[in-house]
This record gives structure tokens, sequence and C-alpha cells, in this order.
């Protein structure tokens, strides 16, 4: 996933990233409103992570900005603001769900996990046809086999079983693996979409009805398709 931290203190916002690092996710980091209200509008995340006492302001009107615009995504307010009349007005304004502060990072990303799933209605276990996700384990196999990808690669193949059959358009994909200062061009990204089209036909097995491939749809983008369903 991609997310957006909101954090003013540096050793917490640290921590975090860190801790979403190694879970697999790409995050992009605000430590103002101001910040905040910039990358939310130019870049599209998975869910977003909210503190509500900013230096320059509260996180929620960031938020009501965010729902106003028809913004949807989901929002996880982490605030140390956890007095039932704070957790209602955050979740009027739109949040999704309210963790007050300290809390256990595990508990974070698990809650990460169930708000995505319900945006998306997706299952912590998916698949099409041969290929599986376990999306708590962050791992695939292939006819049983573990399904070893690198960090781009993996990415692709997950916005593609999100859920799985899904267009998943080339702008969006380029997008979600793009760095704030450092796009993902075309070239690149189709070279991450041929190898991973050379990985799942390697690993399928010749005869197989549950093979799995990557379709490009002409001007919307790509989508996993089963063997049944690919064209030439």
């Amino acid at each position: 996933m991609r997310i957006l931290l909101v954090e003013d203190d540096e050793v917490l916002r640290g921590v975090m990233c860190a801790s979403l690092a190694d879970a697999g996710h790409r995050v992009d980091e605000a430590a103002s409103l101001a910040t905040a209200r910039t990358l939310w509008q130019v870049q599209p995340f998975d869910a977003v992570l909210l503190d509500l006492n900013l230096p320059d302001g509260s996180g929620l009107s960031v938020l009501r900005e965010a729902r106003r615009r028809g913004d949807a995504t989901p929002v996880l307010i982490l605030s140390a603001r956890d007095r039932a009349s704070e957790r209602i007005n955050g979740l009027d304004a739109g949040a999704d769900d309210y963790l007050g502060k300290p809390f256990d990072l595990g508990e974070v990303e698990a809650r990460l996990r169930a708000l995505v799933r319900r945006a998306l209605g997706t299952q912590d276990q998916v698949a099409m046809g041969a290929l599986a996700l376990d999306r708590k384990a962050r791992r695939f196999t292939l006819h049983g086999q573990a399904l070893d990808l690198p960090a781009r690669e993996f990415e692709v193949l997950w916005e593609l079983m999100t859920p799985p059959g899904r267009v998943v358009n080339k702008r969006e994909l380029s997008d979600k693996l793009s760095g704030f200062d450092e796009a993902l061009g075309d070239n690149a990204l189709e070279a991450f979409i041929s190898r991973l089209r050379k990985k799942l036909a390697e690993l399928s097995s010749a005869g197989r009805a549950s093979e799995v491939g990557i379709r490009t749809l002409r001007g919307l983008g790509y989508a996993l398709e089963t063997q049944s369903g690919m064209g030439a």
C-alpha cells in the first residue's frame, strides 16, 4: 500500500515510517497541515494516517477538505485526543477509524488492512486461478509455489490483485509506484510488467487451465486474467 503519514512528532514519525516500510508499504511523510494538504491533492494514496495536533492547525481541516472534493481514501486518525467527544468529531468529519495514543504498531497495521479491505471489497487472502495472495503475510504463490519478486514487481502485482481482475490504469499504477520527487516513466513500468509476465509464464505448468497472465487493454491499462479469459 501507499500511505500518507501525517505526524509532527519527528521521533514517532520515524518509528512509524520504519515499521510501515518493513511491512512493505511505501510511505509519504507530512509534518504539517500545509505539507499534508499538498501531498494529498497531488498523489493518490491507499490510506492516510492522520494526527490532529499539527503545528499549523487541526488535521480535521485537511480531512474535511478531502471529503468535500469527493476523496474517499480510507483515513485512520491517530491522536492523543481520545475523549469520546473527540472521537465522535473525527468520525463525523469523515474519518473511517480512530485510535488513541499511545498505540501498538501492530494494531495500526491491522486496522489499515481492515480499512483498505472495506474500501476495495477485498479479503486478506485472494486468488485468481492458481495465483494467490496472502495480504497479511505479504506473500504470493502460484500453483502453491512461492513467487519471490523484487519490491517494484511485487507492488505492481499487488495492485493488479486489488481486487483480482480489475483494470488498473497505467497512470494510476505509475503514481502508486513513484516517489513524490521521482516519477516512474512508462518504459520502466512496461519493463516491470514484461518481467512479471515472464515469471508468471515460467512458473505456470503447460496445460494447466488455471494459468494467469497480465493483459494490456489499450487505452485502459492492465488486468490479470486466467487462461480461459486471455486473448492472443
